[in-house]
C-alpha cells in the first residue's frame, strides 16, 4: 500500500534504540553492505567524510563526487573502495556527465546520500542566475537524483538521503520570490529556504518513488562545530543569532544551550548512516530524522518565531516542510528550474 507523510501522516518516533550520542560505528554495527554501492557528495570532509567511512566499514564501495578531486583524494587517502569524481552541484552540465559516466558503468545505485552544503552565505547566484544556497542545497541535489533515477530503480531497494537541517525551520520556501530577485537577501532565511525544499523534496520523491522500491529520508544531523560551515558569519551575525550581545561579549544561555546539544562528527553522521542502512526503516519513508530516530511532530506546539534568534534551534520538524500542496508545488518548479525531469509520475 502506497505511503505517504504528508502533513505528519508518518511522522512518529519508532523506538530506535539509538540517541543523540550515538556514533557512526553504533549504527552500522552487524549491517553488512559488501556489493553495495554508495555515493557520498561532500564525502571526502566533514561529516560526509565521517559517512564515507562508515559505509566502507561496513563493506560498501563508496563514490564521492567534489569539485576538487586532488583535494578529495587526499582526504580519502586509506581509506579502501572510494572512488572520487569531479562534480559541482551549481553547474548543470557537471551533474549530467557526473551521472551518465556512472549510468555508463551500468552499476545499481544502492544509496544516494545528498551531503554537500553551503551555510549562511552572502548573497551569490549559479550560472543561472538562482541563488546560490537553493541552488546548491536544493536543485543541484533534485537534479542529481533524477539524473541517476534508472540506477537507484535497478538497485531494487534504493534509499535517498537527504541532509536537512534544524535550520528549515527559519524559513519555508518562498514561491514567489525564491531567487531573490526581488525581495531584501537573508542569509539565514535562504539557508532555512533550502533546507525545507530538502524536506519537501523527501516528501514527494518517497510518495513517487516507493513503488519501484526507492525510498527517501530528510534529517537533522545536529550541532557540530568542527564543520566549519559557519566561517561566512559576520560578528553582527554572532549578535543576531544571539551567540553574542551587541556589546561582544558571550551569551551565556546561548553558550549553554549549544554546549547541551553539540555533537562530535561521528554523532552528527549517524543519522544518516541510520537513514541508509538501517532494517529499522524498511518499510517507511519520507519521513524526518534527527538523533537517529524519527523526529517528533507536533503541529500545535510549533514556534514560528525566527529559528536563527535561538541558538539551541528547534527541534523536530516544521509544518510548512511536510505540507502536501508545498511538496508538490516545489517538485514542479523545481523541474522547470533544473530541466530535469524523473520518469516517474
Amino acid at each position: 500500500m502506497e505511503q505517504n507523510n504528508y502533513n505528519g501522516a508518518l511522522q512518529k518516533p519508532i523506538g530506535s534504540g539509538f540517541n543523540a550520542t550515538s556514533t557512526t560505528r553504533d549504527v552500522i554495527k552487524g549491517i553488512d553492505l559488501t556489493g553495495k554501492t554508495a555515493i557520498v557528495t561532500g564525502g571526502d570532509g566533514g561529516l560526509g567524510l565521517e559517512i564515507t567511512k562508515a559505509l566502507n566499514l561496513a563493506g560498501a564501495t563508496v563514490i564521492v563526487p567534489a569539485r576538487d578531486v586532488e583535494k578529495a583524494k587526499e582526504n580519502l587517502k586509506g581509506i579502501t573502495n572510494v572512488e572520487v569524481e569531479v562534480l559541482n552541484l551549481t553547474e548543470p552540465d557537471s551533474i549530467d556527465s557526473f551521472a551518465e559516466k556512472f549510468l555508463d558503468s551500468g552499476k545499481p545505485l544502492n544509496m544516494l546520500i545528498n551531503n554537500a552544503g553551503i551555510m549562511w552565505t552572502p548573497l551569490h547566484r549559479d550560472v543561472r542566475g538562482y541563488e546560490g544556497q537553493f541552488s546548491t542545497n536544493h536543485l543541484g541535489h533534485f537534479q542529481l537524483t533524477s539524473k541517476l533515477w534508472d540506477a537507484l530503480k535497478k538497485a531494487k531497494g534504493a534509499r535517498v538521503v537527504n541532509v536537512s537541517s534544524s535550520g528549515h525551520h527559519y524559513s519555508p520556501v518562498i514561491f514567489d520570490d525564491i531567487n531573490y530577485n526581488t525581495r531584501e537577501y537573508n542569509k539565514f532565511e535562504a539557508y532555512g529556504q533550502s533546507k525545507t525544499a530538502n524536506v519537501l523534496f523527501t516528501v514527494e520523491l518517497d510518495k513517487r518513488a516507493q513503488q519501484f522500491g526507492v525510498r527517501a529520508y530528510a534529517l537533522h544531523p545536529g550541532l557540530i562545530l568542527e564543520t566549519n560551515l559557519g566561517r561566512h558569519l559576520t560578528f553582527e551575525d554572532f549578535v543576531v543569532l544571539g551567540i553574542l550581545n551587541p556589546d561582544g561579549t558571550p551569551n551565556p544561555e546561548a553558550e549553554a544551550a549549544m554546549k547541551k546539544i553539540q555533537k562530535s562528527k561521528e554523532q552528527g553522521a549517524a543519522t544518516s548512516v541510520w537513514a541508509a542502512t538501517s532494517p529499522q526503516l524498511q518499510n517507511i519513508g519520507g519521513v524526518y530524522l534527527e538523533d537517529v530516530e524519527i523526529a517528533k511532530y507536533d503541529k500545535t506546539n510549533y514556534d514560528s518565531d525566527p529559528a536563527y534568534k535561538s541558538p539551541g534551534g528547534f527541534a523536530g520538524v516544521a509544518p510548512f516542510a511536510l505540507d502536501m500542496e508545498a511538496a508538490q508545488k516545489l517538485w514542479t518548479l523545481s523541474e522547470e528550474l533544473t530541466q530535469a525531469k524523473f520518469d516517474i509520475q
